[in-house]
């Protein structure tokens, strides 16, 4: 059931993008992106700067007593662009986002808001489900890019307080450790996150039926189903990229 739901909203989202509307999908999408992007600029930053640092500062002080100083970039690009970047980036979506969608579908099938679609004839996928399909996933990507941002760069800055760095030499060391193929596993995961988020919390969405007292219920499913299906393709793609 949920594999024919999620090839629905690939085939509406594919006339979403062909016919390039500007009326009321496209707004969702636009306040979709800035409730689930914009609005989690704050959290991201503290979030990926303070895992930067603690990274830094551990690393360059523990790792040359061993004569391996230069480990401390790997260290940041594994954990930060590769593995705990896009993941933190999803739980935190998920914590927010997810549940907002849930809860809002539900409402909107509750007060009969789904019906009056229908019946006037738009589908609710299209109108309703795309946008956020496509404004959650874009949201994810570009989240994730402003982690790497701020964990890699924005961290090496605060760190001048704490354990002054040579610049050139950080940066150097940092782009001659960062491989397509961590850039390339990033994307994806975050691309893969953003789908399941979105489609887990539509999905559970629609699944209340008739009283606000099944709204809590179908948020706390899409919110762990989302946690536990992010947490698996997290695991796959890892081991791909490994394999």
């Amino acid at each position: 059931m949920l594999a024919g739901y999620f090839w629905e909203i690939l085939v509406e989202t594919s006339r979403f993008i062909r016919r390039r509307q500007f009326g009321y999908g496209y707004r969702v999408l636009v306040m979709q992106i800035l409730f689930t992007g914009v609005e989690a600029l704050g959290v991201i930053a503290i979030i990926s700067l303070a895992l930067g640092v603690v990274i830094i500062v551990q690393g360059s002080s523990i790792l040359p007593q061993f004569g391996q100083g230069k480990l401390v970039y790997t260290i940041l690009i594994t954990i930060i662009t590769r593995e705990l970047g896009p993941i933190l980036t999803a739980f935190i979506i998920i914590a927010r986002s997810g549940t907002a969608i849930a809860t809002e579908l539900g409402n909107a099938i509750v007060s009969h808001e789904i019906e009056a679609y229908v019946s006037f004839g738009i589908n609710p996928i299209a109108y309703l489900i795309v946008p956020r399909f496509l404004g959650v996933t874009l949201s994810l990507v570009l989240l994730n890019l402003y982690f790497n941002l701020f964990g890699l760069l924005g961290s090496f800055l605060v760190t001048q307080f704490i354990y002054p760095l040579q610049m050139q030499e950080y940066l150097f060391n940092l782009l001659q450790t960062l491989k397509t193929q961590d850039v390339l596993s990033s994307l994806v995961k975050s691309i893969t996150f953003g789908i399941i988020i979105s489609t887990t919390a539509t999905y559970y969405g629609f699944k209340v039926e008739r009283s606000t007292t099944e709204i809590p219920q179908v948020a706390i499913k899409a919110v762990g189903r989302s946690f536990i299906l992010c947490i698996l393709a997290d695991a796959v793609i890892t081991l791909v990229y490994y394999v």
